[in-house]
């Protein structure tokens, strides 16, 4: 049967407060390539100070629970320059002593801009990595005049934090492992069509040695997905995390069942091709906004970012869109037209301008923050426009983020578990539950048990008593019947799952020594292959979530995941 994993989140429950209120907690910023960080309230009275820090602010500053500053730190690279650069990531807890320096730099990549921390503690970055003039021409790039520099597309890194200056790199997703042209069929990426594959990315749009200027990283624990702004496309793509390093790398595999190809992207038709309206103009800091509870415009998968020329050449804005999210982990698109809204749904303006990078937040009582960085200006606007509040940072500022005062002074707890019996799930104990049926709020699924009706992915979202921390967890795979695929027009089941360690595929076919079988451990490394069988054991394993590989002759994999637990 189907397997699926279940993700355990813990996340923020927030009360609602009146429109005309500023929004509580405090607000972190820091400027750039500066060495110290600031916590204030919002009479702007200083809360928290990082002083001294070890490098300049490289671009953007998070917290963590607990009160943890995440920064980026600029360090000097010899190849890859330009804004936003930076080349190492710090964790810094509240008393300032350095807990954790992570370098990614060298003369073939290098990170830069944005980085999300994520609520298991890893952290995502974006960087650059070097294609040669030669490897852009075998790509099928038009460009002949990046002989000397190569171009820089960018990838995004999962990190998790092993040693005071290590890290071991447990995902990553490149740009250059999703393309398509449609001008030399000699080459690779040829289609014939660019706007049938908005999939992908036309490496003849717009291609220059700073290719995409990604500036905006963001995970949704809910979706298991992940949002990147592009400077110089003017779009924001959504990618799927739940994919295997190698699925990844591949157009197969996932939630999704798409591996790492775009299954979104808004703000820019031309880029594939479409027809339709620009509205991204130089755009920073995408993410979603929180889904929260009681909220009325609050859903997962609403979308949003700092658009600098959104309004004009000299009036920014904050646009919202609420992605066509079909509820399986994909968003529906008419074959050969752009990718809904047609227009944003919330734009709000009349905040200044500035040029280039920026932030900007949303809160549950309608109030937006947004960072004008060149300014050096904060403001936080009621849902009317109006300012009801202001921080002058005195330099540029590339963006600033708020938090709730039990966020900054609480700890993450430890990592919810789930268990399964029989059909129903139980999380581990904690003040509120919500569960969720793939990335969709289930109504009064509010207990501690839910029993599922369909197979799928089950989310449980947990507060303790403070009632904000936001952690998560990937528990147990879980379905509720047996299901069945189709692989080359034969039915497929791996059952039982989970399991002990022995698991057996039921092919409906009646020549099964051509069946190639691959597993991959949750790292996304191959742990072990056979053929000519139609029994998995992996009684040898630790317990975890494995992906099965499946196919014949050599053909297009299915790919399912299984639970070993002894």
């Amino acid at each position: 049967m189907i397997q699926k994993h279940i993700l355990t989140i813990v996340s923020l429950f927030l009360s609602i407060v009146s429109f005309s209120q500023q929004w509580p907690g405090y607000t972190l910023y820091s400027n750039g390539n500066a060495t110290t960080a600031y916590l204030v309230d919002t009479n702007n009275v200083n809360i928290k100070t990082w002083s001294g820090l070890t490098g300049g602010t490289g671009y953007s500053s998070h917290l963590e629970p607990g009160g943890t500053l995440v920064r980026s730190v600029k360090i000097t690279n010899s190849v890859f320059t330009g804004g936003g650069a930076s080349g190492r990531v710090q964790k810094v807890d509240y008393s300032g002593n350095i807990t954790w320096s992570y370098d990614h730099s060298s003369t073939t990549f290098y990170t830069h801009h944005d980085h999300c921390v994520m609520p298991n503690g890893n952290v995502l970055l974006i960087a650059y990595e070097l294609k040669t003039q030669a490897q852009l021409t075998a790509a099928g790039g038009t460009i002949t005049s990046l002989s000397s520099t190569g171009i820089w597309p960018d990838k995004i890194i999962e990190v998790q934090p092993t040693g005071a200056t290590t890290g071991n790199i447990v995902w990553e997703w490149h740009f250059w492992d999703h393309l398509v042209q449609n001008v030399n069929p000699s080459a690779a990426n040829y289609q014939t069509s660019i706007v049938d594959h908005p999939e992908l990315l036309n490496i003849n749009y717009l291609t220059q040695k700073d290719w995409l200027h990604c500036n905006g990283v963001d995970y949704n624990p809910i979706l298991d997905q992940v949002v990147i702004s592009s400077h110089n496309t003017n779009e924001w793509y959504v990618i799927d995390h739940s994919t295997t390093t190698a699925q990844a790398a591949s157009h197969s595999g996932g939630n999704s069942g798409k591996g790492g190809d775009f299954l979104y992207r808004w703000g820019n038709p031309a880029a594939y091709q479409a027809t339709g309206t620009k509205y991204l103009n130089v755009t920073h800091d995408a993410h979603w906004i929180p889904e929260f509870p009681g909220v009325s415009f609050s859903k997962s998968g609403r979308l949003t970012g700092f658009n600098n020329q959104g309004v004009s050449t000299s009036q920014s804005c904050a646009d919202q869109i609420i992605t066509p999210y079909d509820g399986n982990y994909n968003y529906t698109i008419t074959p050969g037209s752009a990718f809904a809204p047609s227009i944003y749904d919330q734009r709000t303006s009349g905040f200044g301008y500035t040029s280039n990078e920026g932030s900007v937040e949303q809160y549950p009582n309608g109030n937006t923050l947004v960072c004008v960085s060149i300014s050096g200006k904060i403001y936080e606007l009621t849902p009317a426009g109006a300012i009801i509040y202001t921080i002058t940072t005195g330099a540029k500022s590339s963006q600033a983020h708020r938090y709730s005062p039990c966020y900054v002074n609480n700890a993450a707890p430890p990592q919810p578990t789930i268990t399964t019996s029989g059909n129903d799930l139980t999380t581990s104990t904690a003040t509120t539950y919500q569960w969720y049926y793939n990335g969709t709020l289930i109504n009064g699924a509010t207990s501690q048990n839910y029993t599922p009706t369909q197979d799928g992915i089950y989310v449980v979202r947990t507060t303790d008593a403070n009632g904000c921390v936001n952690v998560y967890s990937k528990g147990y795979a879980y379905s509720t019947t047996t299901a069945i695929e189709e692989l080359e027009g034969k039915n497929i089941s791996i059952f039982p799952n989970p399991s002990a360690g022995i698991f057996d595929i039921d092919l409906n076919y009646s020549n099964p020594n051509k069946l190639i079988v691959v597993v991959y451990d949750v790292f996304g490394k191959e742990v072990f292959a056979f053929k000519n069988r139609s029994r998995i054991d992996l009684t040898d394993f630790a317990n975890g979530v494995y992906t099965i590989a499946i196919s014949l002759d050599d053909k297009k994999s299915v790919y399912k995941k299984v639970v070993v637990s002894k």
